[in-house]
């Protein structure tokens, strides 16, 4: 079975032939809801995988999600374009027998309830893969399967307060915060989407040697820990670069030039390095033999007049190209322009890119993400838009069996919900 789309050229109408997409071929169940185990169905789906999401009647709550285009979610069209769905309810019998039955001929299944929901309906690894012994099974959760947390209930504040990413984020930035909070990103969840489909591809790979699938387990807290490129100094107390002082300081400052745009510069002038590097490009070495700059203590001490000598140099700059310039030809720092998302889509690199496709929904046309990568040159194709609840159960229910009677008697008896 092939995903929705299996080339970019044919997707853009170019009529050019393409290599097929990665995973053509294979095909996953999709137990997932909300952000984790979707973000990680959405990159098998865009790697040419076919995925069937597998919803409950009560439906998966991110079609609530704010913001909407007309009545439809914005957040769930996100996660989960190029999806078939179908929408059963696993209470009754005859619904866990047809799922089990997808199950059954599927290569993946992803899943990211908490751990034992899926062995109450017969659908766990053990179960499924006595029956199909190859297949590549993927638990998504807050915590791991089977440990003293397992139970616990997980969201990415939860989990990243947890694992040390808000405590770092907090020593940051929270003194430069009018009211300490929490990252507004979720995190934890999109991280571990992301290593939930690796798990996927690699459990794949280990099956075209040994013939035998596998179960992966993926948590959000070891993936917060795995991620954090701070664990190694403040698990062991090491000495951040012989500069305590300098992880007190904002190590991205945001300064304004005189068009009135913000950019940042990616290094802390704090730091001995960059110290160094900021003083050229500012044409100021009168600045290494200031006495209150000497060290990186002293220049945290002195912390605001230091910013105040280099945001008036910035302010020289009529916009960032012109300080881009300066910048690159004294052999300077990284500096960015900080943007929106929206705005970053509209940007020269985004035109040649083309990072986005669009959809249309209600008669208005979204741009939504494409993942980052390029096979031989070319971007994933677009997906289809996101299904509609049980928009594809007549289809799904026929490859396994079902008579066109028998799907409208489940329809009717409430085992299957479709909103037409």
């Amino acid at each position: 079975m092939s995903g929705p789309c299996d080339n970019a050229d044919e997707a853009a109408g170019s009529g050019t032939v393409a290599h097929a997409a990665p995973l053509t071929g294979i095909s996953v169940v999709d137990f997932t809801r909300v952000l984790a185990g979707p973000t990680a169905t959405r990159i098998l789906a865009e790697m040419g995988a076919s995925v069937t999401k597998v919803e409950p009647p009560a439906s998966d709550i991110a079609r609530a999600a704010s913001p909407t285009a007309g009545a439809t979610s914005g957040y769930y069209l996100q996660l989960n374009g190029g999806k078939r769905n179908l929408s059963i309810d696993l209470n009754f019998p005859e619904g866990r027998a047809a799922v089990f039955e997808l199950c059954r001929r599927a290569d993946v299944i992803v899943e990211n309830y908490r751990p034992g929901t899926m062995a109450t309906f017969g659908l766990d690894y053990e179960s499924v893969s006595a029956v199909n012994p190859a297949v590549v099974y993927v638990s998504i959760s807050g915590y791991g399967q089977d440990n003293p947390w397992s139970s616990r209930p997980a969201f990415a504040p939860t989990v990243q307060a947890e694992s040390g990413s808000t405590a770092t984020h907090l020593r940051h930035y929270g003194d430069l915060l009018a009211r300490p909070t929490t990252d507004s990103t979720s995190q934890a969840d999109l991280y571990t989407g992301v290593q939930g489909a690796l798990a996927a591809v690699a459990g794949l790979f280990q099956r075209s040697v040994t013939g035998r699938g596998s179960h992966a387990d993926v948590s959000m807290m070891a993936t917060m820990l795995s991620v954090n490129e701070r664990l190694h100094m403040e698990a062991n107390e090491l000495d951040p670069m012989g500069e305590p002082a300098a992880l007190s300081a904002p190590e991205s400052p945001i300064f304004e030039l005189a068009d009135g745009s913000l950019i940042t510069i990616a290094a802390s002038p704090v730091w001995t390095p960059a110290f160094g590097r900021y003083c050229t490009m500012m044409g100021r070495n009168d600045l290494k033999a200031d006495p209150r700059y000497t060290t990186p203590e002293l220049r945290r001490e002195h912390y605001d007049e230091l910013m105040t000598e280099v945001a008036a140099w910035i302010r020289t700059f009529a916009g960032i190209d012109e300080l881009e310039h300066q910048v690159s030809g004294a052999g300077g720092l990284a500096v960015g322009r900080i943007r929106t998302s929206g705005e970053a889509l509209d940007t020269e690199w985004a035109e040649a890119v083309q990072p986005y496709y669009t959809v249309e929904t209600e008669g208005r046309e979204l741009r939504l993400m494409r993942g980052p990568w390029k096979f031989d040159g070319q971007s994933t194709a677009a997906l289809r838009p996101a299904a509609a609840q049980g928009a594809d159960n007549a289809e799904i229910m026929a490859e396994i069996g079902a008579t066109i009677e028998q799907i409208a008697d489940l329809t009717k008896r409430g085992v299957l919900r479709s909103d037409g």
